[in-house]
């Protein structure tokens, strides 16, 4: 009883051509089209675009060592 069988889609597409009309399907499934299509070529325009090279890596300078906490205490600081 679960099952759709060919009978049952041919009634729902009675249903839904009663419904909105011939043309007014035939509009959405082409705009349908239309967005799959951009879909697909927006797609493969993100494959086509080169990566952009990372920023260069400036090393930071050596800095001289801080002073440790028992050096700091002999001298007074």
């Amino acid at each position: 009883m679960g099952a759709w069988g060919i009978g049952h889609w041919i009634v729902v597409l009675v249903v839904v051509l009663v419904l909105f009309g011939r043309g007014r399907v035939a509009d959405v499934m082409g705009e349908f089209g239309k967005g799959l299509k951009s879909f697909k070529q927006g797609m493969a325009d993100e494959d086509n675009k080169p990566v952009p090279p990372p920023p260069a890596q400036i090393p930071a300078p050596d800095a001289a060592p801080a002073a440790s906490a028992s050096e700091k205490t002999k001298t007074g600081e």
